[in-house]
Order: C-alpha cells, then structure tokens, then sequence
C-alpha cells in the first residue's frame, strides 16, 4: 500500500487533489491582464515575482458555470515541463494523505468535460477527493 499526500482545493462542488510536488505555491487572487485572442480557459497573465505565469480557469476547463462576479478566485501554482502555471480554483483546503488502496476509476457521476481531466477519485471519510490530471488540465490545446 502507498500513500500519496495531495494538495485539495474546491471548484464548484468538486473537490480536487493534486501531489503535493506538483504545486509550486499558492496563491491569494492576483490582478490578471487579459490576453486577447487566447482560448476561453485562459483567465489572464498574472505577474509572479517578475515571471509572467499563464492562468487557467478551471471552471471553464471543466464545463462548470462561471464564478459569481463577487468571488475571487485562488491560484494554485503548478510546475509543469514547460514552466509554471496558475489553477484558478474556488477555494484551497488542506493537504491530505489517500492511500493506493483507496484510489477508484472515476465515478459515473463525472461526465463532460470534467471525465477528460480526472484520473479517478480517492475514497476518504465523508467525500470524495478527484485526482486531477494537472497535464491535461493546462493543456491549452485541448481547452
């Protein structure tokens, strides 16, 4: 059996997990600049520290209603091979432990958009945690 620590945010009413060595940091909401003719995942340029970070809008990745206009989104920032890039995401929650065993296909419950970018779902007590398929997801040429 092996453990996985996995870093958990919420969009919408899902509730996300990705490892741990994936996330480069997080990240309270940031000022985007718009980037014209970019595909509708693209929520803008954000500024980090001097380096200009692609931000993907995860609701609109995985088909879900956009955010109300008075919430803020969070970013989570993720190491990629082709640099850094931020998950725009609902809300951060805390970093768990979920065991191999525990790992399912995702459930039927998961269609659309939202099935390409889950690998499958840890069962923990009282919810479920989707594991996040943090390639697929920034992968602007499937948005």
């Amino acid at each position: 059996m092996s453990t996985s620590q996995l870093s958990t945010f919420s969009v919408d009413r899902y509730r996300f997990g990705i490892p741990v060595e994936a996330v480069q940091e997080v990240l309270r909401y940031q000022p985007m600049t718009r980037v014209p003719l970019a595909p509708d995942a693209v929520g803008g340029l954000i500024n980090l520290r001097g380096q200009v970070i692609t931000a993907i809008d995860l609701r609109h990745r995985l088909g879900l209603p956009p955010r109300a206009a008075d919430e803020l989104p969070v970013n989570v920032v993720v190491r990629t091979p082709d640099g850094a890039v931020s998950l725009l995401v609902d809300r951060i929650d805390e970093v768990v432990h979920a065991s191999s065993e525990d790992f399912e296909p995702p459930p039927d419950t998961v269609t659309g958009p939202s099935r390409e970018l889950v690998l499958g779902a840890y069962k923990l007590p009282g919810h479920l945690l989707l594991a996040l398929d943090v390639p697929r997801a920034v992968d602007l040429a499937l948005a």
